[in-house]
């Protein structure tokens, strides 16, 4: 369960390349939506899975606490 901690970080790595990528390609005559879009979803996609890690965390100290 260790490497999807790991995880969830390279989808913030993968966020800040994308967004790097969109504003050093936005004076082209074609907008760089595509990196825009996968931006947010590489952020959209690391505050998900930490929202949910920290559920099942809690979820899981209960359970051993009773």
């Amino acid at each position: 369960m260790n490497y999807l901690n790991i995880t969830k970080y390279i989808y913030l790595i993968i966020g800040f390349v994308m967004v790097y990528d969109a504003f050093s390609k936005w004076n082209d005559e074609t907008k760089p939506w595509l990196s825009v879009i996968l931006a947010g979803l590489a952020f959209f996609t690391y505050f998900f899975r930490t929202k949910f890690s920290k559920k099942f965390e809690d979820r899981d100290k209960q359970n051993n606490s009773k």
